[in-house]
């Protein structure tokens, strides 16, 4: 028989149907989503433009559901106080450590304002490199494709990196999530092994012809 896991489902709103945003949080919230994550971009960390200041903001306003805000932005320290103002407690902000001279600056600020500390890896950054920061952050956001654009395929490769920090989280205690490609057969293999949250986009929520509710509904109910 299986066991059903616990473990959080966060939507990816870059994938949201703007010309509704505001019903698309409503219909996201009704149906059990746990968080709303937002990607921010700039042009020049990654190739690419997705949500803005005022998407977040918005968003922040329309739900009591918590925001997962992942900056993909150069020196993420020189606009950090923007981002923590227009936030609340209970909301996260993941910076990739490579786009900052000294990330753990940048990560105190976060902490400072009572925010959730994390950062998120690239495919091809390694776990040593960002070890030090395990120490800090209480969010590992493992990215399974190159950042900066949706509907791209898993890179096989990091399941090694996933591995590797879930043997850690519980002694630097800090907890690992999933962001990029997540179908259904990645939340059945990795959630058992530890794997807190996973960030759903195209490949299994966003224009599917399934409402939200019965496509996050399938989720749950699978069996591990």
């Amino acid at each position: 028989m299986g066991v059903q896991m616990n473990f959080e489902l966060m939507a990816s709103m870059m994938c949201a149907d703007y010309g509704c945003l505001r019903d698309e949080v409503k219909n996201l919230d009704k149906a059990g989503i746990d968080s709303f994550h937002i990607d921010i971009m700039d042009g020049r960390y990654v190739p690419n433009f997705a949500m803005s200041l005022n998407d977040m903001r918005f968003i922040r306003a329309a739900t009591d559901k918590p925001l997962d805000v992942h900056l993909m932005v150069e020196h993420p320290n020189n606009t950090i106080g923007i981002f923590i103002e227009n936030l609340c407690e209970g909301d996260t902000i993941y910076i990739h450590p490579e786009a900052e001279y000294h990330p753990s600056t940048t990560l105190q600020k976060i902490i400072n304002a009572g925010l959730t500390p994390g950062i998120a890896i690239n495919p091809g950054t390694s776990v040593e490199t960002v070890h030090e920061m395990l120490r800090i952050v209480k969010k590992v956001l493992v990215m399974s494709v190159n950042p900066g654009n949706a509907g791209q395929m898993f890179l096989p490769y990091v399941g090694n990196k996933f591995e590797t920090l879930l043997a850690l989280k519980d002694e630097m205690n800090f907890e690992v999530y999933w962001d990029g490609a997540c179908s259904a057969d990645k939340i059945q293999k990795f959630a058992p092994l530890g794997v807190r949250g996973f960030v759903l986009g195209t490949t299994l929520l966003f224009g599917k012809t399934k409402p939200y509710a019965e496509t996050i509904k399938n989720i749950r109910a699978m069996k591990f």
